[in-house]
């Protein structure tokens, strides 16, 4: 038995009384109801054949830091069942919490402070000090994380069951992110889910038949497609710091029933794209979640067209159908290419920082209103379908001052993900603004090529990007060729 700390005075959690170890590098929760032989085998499994092919592999170091995964069960004199779990990472708690008190200083970082717009409207008496924001390029690699573990869940055969801001820490500073409450891990077949989620999580088909009786066929119950509606959800929160279903439509006048159907059976995306019937009411919104409540002055087309376009799946097509929402790689895959779209904003007092480049003809940070100063490069990328034919890939790389190029940008055989070496991540060459003009610093790519002047560009020496100009990347297989268009002109 592992030594606790018994105060008298436990943490409650909803299903379990929580003790620190003496150490307080674990602590113990012990459930309150009495677990009945499944749920003890579903929690055995859980600390020992899913922890080893989890964590006592090659690349399980990686996903310790994604799951604050139980690593042992414990099991008292008069039969109280409990799970060792090792305690939040440090940044997983508040420094300072909110910019007028220490009220949540020490707090666990949970989702949901920095899933809503009035913690972080400045003149909301409660807002968060500035210094645990990050900015809004923080939210699209937290995403990452979290989408990167909803992957490797999934891949196991495995569904969270309860995915929430509830149920992930986050930390915009450090970029880091960690899922939670692990042991209500859904088996299919063999380990059924506890709950049906989390409210705001929900997926619209769990709702509209809960009403069933338990082992009613036509019952949906929490598995992999449920998971692949609360990833998006909070997604979108993280980015836009509003709900996608929650808007001005009424569905019912009892303020219980209007809930169940217009997140359940009547869920509608808040911007659908033909169906503006749930468009949020300004009348109706406070104004601290102001201007992100403004779907008109925010719209969701900010976050790129990568995850409009996975939007629009989950959101519109996949809503009531589960079996089109997109998957936790589609997800991770268009938030790393968006990355590539993002321009820092060139006023020092934006909250945000940054912003996905539009293209328009008079391009601006979508959040200041800041016009982008200059002439900017596009990278678009190509791939050798087959010899001498080269082929679009779908995928862009806007230039700014200083930014790196990295091997996945090179070569289509480099995946980024979470199996990238140290020298995959190391960068290949960066991009500056020298003497007035743009310029590829080649530092370590042994085959560049300007293929418009047919000339090499050795390591240790720089090539102008001009409108139109032709560079080959890598005569690897898998190396890119890019072409360049000058943006803002």
């Amino acid at each position: 038995m592992y030594p606790y700390v018994d105060n008298g005075e436990p943490m409650r959690g909803g299903m379990k009384d929580v003790y620190f170890g003496p150490d307080k590098s674990y602590v113990i929760a012990f459930y309150r109801d009495k677990q009945d032989y499944n749920s003890r085998e579903r929690l055995k499994k859980l600390v020992t054949q899913y922890y080893d092919s989890f964590f006592n592999r090659e690349g399980g170091e990686y996903y310790k830091e994604l799951y604050c995964w139980p690593t042992d069960m414990v099991e008292t004199a008069d039969g109280k069942v409990g799970l060792v779990v090792p305690t939040y990472n440090k940044n997983f708690f508040f420094k300072q919490g909110y910019a007028t008190s220490e009220g949540i200083k020490g707090k666990e970082k949970q989702g949901l402070w920095f899933a809503s717009a009035k913690f972080r409207n400045p003149q909301f008496a409660l807002r968060l000090d500035d210094s645990e924001l990050g900015n809004w390029l923080s939210y699209f690699q937290i995403c990452v994380k979290i989408a990167r573990g909803v992957k490797r869940l999934h891949a196991a055969g495995l569904a969270h069951s309860d995915l929430s801001y509830k149920n992930v820490l986050i930390d915009p500073v450090s970029k880091s992110a960690t899922i939670i409450d692990i042991d209500g891990l859904v088996v299919p077949g063999l380990y059924p889910p506890d709950v049906i989620g989390t409210a705001d999580f929900i997926a619209p088909e769990v709702l509209a038949t809960k009403h069933l009786e338990l082992r009613d066929p036509t019952r949906k119950h929490a598995n992999r497609t449920t998971d692949l509606h609360a990833l998006p959800v909070m997604i979108y929160l993280y980015l836009l710091y509003r709900h996608p279903l929650k808007g001005g439509k009424v569905n019912s006048l009892d303020t219980e029933q209007d809930d169940l159907l217009s997140m359940g059976e009547k869920a509608l995306f808040i911007e659908h794209p033909t169906d503006h019937s749930n468009r949020p009411k300004m009348d109706q919104v406070s104004k601290w979640t102001l201007p992100w409540a403004d779907v008109t002055k925010l719209p969701y087309t900010i976050t790129g067209p990568y995850l409009k376009a996975l939007f629009d799946q989950a959101f519109v097509t996949g809503l009531h159908d589960p079996n089109q929402r997109p998957n936790a790689d589609q997800w991770e895959q268009a938030l790393l290419k968006t990355t590539d779209l993002m321009q820092p904003c060139s006023n020092p007092k934006c909250q945000q920082k940054w912003f996905v480049f539009d293209n328009t003809t008079s391009p601006k940070c979508p959040f200041c209103g800041t016009p982008v100063k200059g002439t900017l490069p596009v990278l678009d990328l190509y791939f050798e379908f087959k010899p001498t034919v080269w082929r679009p890939e779908n995928h862009r790389l806007m230039v700014y001052h200083n930014q790196y190029l990295f091997q996945w940008h090179v070569n289509r055989h480099v995946v980024r993900n979470e199996k990238l070496t140290d020298e995959q991540k190391t960068p290949v060459g960066y991009f500056t603004f020298h003497h007035n003009k743009w310029v590829l610093v080649n530092q370590k790519l042994t085959s560049l090529k300007d293929l418009t002047e047919d000339k090499e560009i050795p390591v240790n020496t720089m090539v102008d990007l001009t409108d139109g100009k032709k560079l080959l990347l890598s005569k690897e297989e898998g190396g890119r060729v890019v072409v360049i268009t000058m943006a803002n002109k």
